[in-house]
Order: structure tokens, then sequence, then C-alpha cells
């Protein structure tokens, strides 16, 4: 369900405590005097961030707020040394990044399954009295305590990881292309905003090849400063491989449309604009055959484009072929239009 995707989590975090060193001194029946034999403490349990690509959300952090690892045991006679605090995993889905929430750094990212990460380190054991022996203290009698565990508040911010991220105005038939084109099930209604989160599809391609797509809120001009679903969908767009623009044959002015999402893009982050861009028509069912010269002059020069309906299934397999050209060129050339 769309109210289960969860991309923003403010977690509190906290590494275990070393354990003391301790100060001990070998005590048998035939050794009245032995020398010293204090073992050191063990570390305190790290916090680490692991890879998950079974997760495709933040929902299970949502309500776990606090995560704390467990302290290390003190050192024993006999120089044994005690244990070490167990870490505790964080798993995340792929595509997360860990702030500091006051200043915005990053801390962490994860982009492959199984990638660890040490998110806070355990505070290390403090060392025995075994350790400060010298040959004019054969009996020191300190021993150093365990560091302490660190503590943070951190925040989990999702970027989905999609080969093709779709941008376009609210109801511009990204949802409708993406439910025609892959397995995926995304709402579909006749009004602004019916997608609130992303939606991921996996797109079968010739020869058992496949891409994902991500279906992601519309933009509206503003969106880079949070006007509308604004900052919480752009993310989202950073990781995408290529960015497909959805624009809808009825749109008044194609060109100007393209030119008002793609300044979006730049004001919320000007690199996107370094992605490679295709543009798809949309509803060009409602279009008459003696209306698509006209439409094609007005297009912006030198973008990839095809013309798609996905009620009908028209120019689904062109579209395709584009993406996949665009994706596995290092320098596509721009491909003679689909039509």
């Amino acid at each position: 369900m769309t109210s289960n995707f969860i991309d923003y989590v403010k977690i509190n975090v906290r590494s275990g405590h070393g354990g003391s060193g301790s100060s001990h001194f070998r005590r048998e029946k035939h050794v009245p005097k032995g020398g010293p034999d204090g073992g050191d403490g063990g570390r305190g349990g790290h916090i680490i961030l692991k890879g998950d690509s079974q997760q495709w959300t933040l929902l299970h952090l949502k309500y776990q707020k606090h995560i704390f690892a467990e302290n290390g045991k003190g050192g024993e006679g006999g120089r044994r040394s005690g244990a070490q605090g167990p870490d505790i995993y964080v798993n995340v889905p792929l595509g997360t990044i860990a702030k500091d929430p006051e200043t915005g750094m990053i801390l962490a990212e994860i982009t492959e399954e199984g990638q660890e990460i040490i998110l806070l380190n355990g505070g290390r054991g403090g060392l025995g009295n075994t350790n400060f022996k010298t040959p004019t203290n054969q009996t020191p009698r300190h021993a150093q305590p365990g560091e302490p565990g660190q503590d943070l508040w951190v925040v989990l911010e999702l970027k989905v990881l999609a080969d093709v991220g779709l941008v376009g105005f609210p109801n511009a038939g990204k949802s409708t292309l993406l439910s025609v084109i892959s397995a995926a099930k995304p709402e579909i209604a006749d009004y602004a905003f019916t997608t609130l989160v992303p939606n991921l599809g996996v797109v079968a391609y010739r020869d058992f090849k496949s891409f994902v797509m991500a279906d992601i809120p519309g933009i509206i001009e503003g969106a880079s400063q949070g006007k509308g679903l604004g900052l919480r969908f752009l993310r989202h767009i950073e990781r995408n491989s290529i960015l497909l623009f959805l624009i809808p044959a009825s749109a008044e002015n194609i060109a100007d449309e393209y030119a008002i999402l793609l300044n979006e893009l730049k004001l919320y982050n000007p690199s996107l604009l370094d992605k490679e861009r295709i543009l798809a028509i949309s509803k060009t069912d409602l279009l008459s055959e003696e209306d698509r010269p006209k439409l094609e002059a007005s297009l912006p020069e030198g973008l990839p484009y095809v013309f798609i309906s996905s009620v009908l299934q028209q120019g689904l397999v062109e579209l395709k072929d584009l993406i996949w050209k665009t994706l596995h060129s290092s320098q596509p050339e721009l491909p003679t239009p689909a039509n």
C-alpha cells in the first residue's frame, strides 16, 4: 500500500561503551605475590548500516526511534579479556543515505546488497593492569576505563534506485505507462497527485533483459522550493540513470512544459542536467494524424523522442528500444524519432 512507503526517518543510535580493564594480581597457593594479570575490557557494540535488496522502504524503522548497542564486558583476572558488545545491524534498502540532521552532512551511503558501513564505532575496551607493568613498576594498580560509546540522532533518507526516472507534471500519464509497460500496479486516477510515493516497475525487454523504471510524484512549478510534493519527490530522481520526460499530447506547449520541468530539476540540483534525457509524448490517442506534424515541429531541439499511447499500447516497443539504447550507450547517438 502507498501509505506503507516511508522514505524518511529520524532515529537515535548509540554504540556500546567499552568495558573497563581489570586491575588484578595473580594469587595462588604457592605464589602469594604474583604479578599483575588483569585482562582488557571488551569493545562496545558498533551500529552498522547494511544494504538489503529485499527492503524497499524504511517503514520498519518508523516506530523504532532508538537503536542501542550493548556495552563491552569488563576484563578479568588471569588476563581474560571481557566479551565484546554485540554489533547492531540496521538493514536498509539500497539507495539509503544517512545524514546529520543539524548540518546535513552525509555520514553513509548504501548502494549495494550486503554493503556494510559502521555508522557509530563502539567504545574501545580499557587496558588491564598487565599492560602497565614496567621494570620500575612491577605491580601497577591501575587499569584503563573503557571508552564511552557514541550517541547520535541521524536522518535516514531513501533515494529510489532505478534505471529510468519518469519526470512529468501531475496527471501526465506516468502511472498508466508504468502499469502497462511493467508488472507494477500503481494507483491510477484522473486527477493530480494520485501518485504520492515512488512506484518501481521491472520492464521486460528483448532476450530476457530488463530494466527498472520509477514512477515518481509529478512536478509542479516551484517543486524545488518545496511546493506540492516538492523536495520529497525530487530526491528520488537523483539516482536514476536516465530521465524520461513524459508530456501529454494535449499540453498547450510541449517545449514550454519541458523547459519548466528542466528548470525545476536545475534549481534543485544542477548535476541532474548531466543525465541522459529522452522525451515521450503521451496520450497520442487523443491526437489526429493531421496534428502530429505540427506538434513535432514544436518539440525541443536535439531531444530524442517517441509518441506513445499507454491506453492503446502504441509506441511502447519503440520507447523501450530508445530507453535501452540510451542506457547502454556511453555516447548515445540521437535516434531517428519513432512515430
